[in-house]
């Protein structure tokens, strides 16, 4: 029951101390490493060069350290994080503390399903689109075949959901993987590729894209199982092309290097680059004497993980009904 005292007792105490006017992050996303079996055009992080992972108990410090800062939601992923030998053990550990999701691509996950799952409250497989188009963006042959037979094998042990780019190359293909996901019964997570500076420029045409967005809303509000809000679909096209913004709240989610570093101010801007320790330092102090305003008003990107939170509102009932309630549901079942 991992679920009770850090998501929903955690979640209470932090709601108290923001009303006072405090910043404290509910969200983590840790990558485990960068290494990656797959090549994938818009990723710069298997671009990189591992420096020594983090042991067991220095994965268990960084917990404890966040879990004591108010984390309640604890994300792993990559690089490829089922190329970790020591995954479950880690996967365990989080179980304890926090609501735990992984983000794999899948290749390994046959073979592990039954293992991770068991420490697991939601997996994300990335899909891209039909099988040529996600071999080809994913660089590697064969990767949607590995996918796939990994997420029919993880759905009978944990709630699961693809997790999908849209870029230039795949656009046509994203109704096919919501009906994809309709067919294999589980959700859809979908964000817009962000250009970064050491991978492939692949953010999607501007005119596509618009019409691709507004079809994914009219598609969630019909009972597609896309995991994001109406208000996501909402949000992104009013800031992208009409100009009306939304407040970013980067202090909303904390992400953490594999060294163990703290990523300041957000995942995007300093493209995943970290300097101190998270049990180095009082996160709840820099939360709070850090200087967000600067960032507010970037609307560059579509992280779920930075929108999502950023726009979620206790007055709108339809995303209290479906991210809390909802989510809360989901869980429950999945113990029975």
């Amino acid at each position: 029951m991992a679920i009770l005292e850090p998501v929903i007792g955690r979640t209470i105490k932090r709601k108290i101390s923001t009303m006072s006017g405090k910043k404290l992050p509910f969200i983590a996303g840790h990558k485990l490493l960068y290494t990656c079996n797959l090549r994938c055009d818009m990723c710069p992080f298997w671009r990189r060069k591992d420096e020594k992972l983090l042991s067991l108990e220095e994965e268990i410090k960084m917990m404890d350290s966040l879990a004591s800062a108010g984390v309640s939601f604890m994300g792993f992923e990559g690089g490829e994080p089922l190329l970790r030998n020591d995954l479950e053990d880690i996967l365990k550990e989080s179980h304890k503390r926090f609501h735990t999701s992984l983000v794999t691509n899948g290749w390994l996950l046959k073979g592990r399903a039954s293992s991770i799952s068991r420490y697991l409250d939601y997996l994300f497989v990335s899909i891209d689109g039909r099988k040529e188009t996600h071999d080809k963006q994913r660089g590697v042959p064969s990767s949607f075949d590995h996918a796939i037979e990994g997420i029919k094998e993880a759905k009978k042990y944990v709630p699961v959901a693809m997790s999908t780019t849209i870029t230039t190359n795949n656009m046509d293909d994203i109704k096919y993987v919501v009906n994809l996901a309709e067919e294999l019964g589980i959700g859809v997570n979908i964000q817009v590729s962000y250009d970064y500076s050491t991978a492939d420029k692949l953010s999607p045409d501007r005119k596509k894209l618009y019409d691709l967005l507004l079809d994914l809303k009219k598609m969630k509000e019909d009972g597609a199982p896309i995991v994001n809000s109406k208000e996501y679909f909402d949000t992104l096209v009013n800031s992208w092309y009409y100009g009306i913004p939304w407040a970013c709240k980067p202090w909303s989610t904390v992400n953490i290097d594999p060294q163990g570093r703290i990523v300041m101010p957000c995942y995007v801007l300093n493209e995943y680059a970290g300097e101190k320790k998270v049990w180095e330092i009082d996160i709840k102090e820099l939360w709070n004497t850090y200087d967000w305003k600067p960032y507010e008003s970037c609307n560059k990107c579509s992280l779920s993980c930075y929108l999502e939170p950023s726009i979620f509102s206790w007055r709108k009932p339809s995303m209290v009904s479906e991210r809390i309630f909802g989510s809360i549901a989901d869980y429950i079942a999945s113990i029975f």
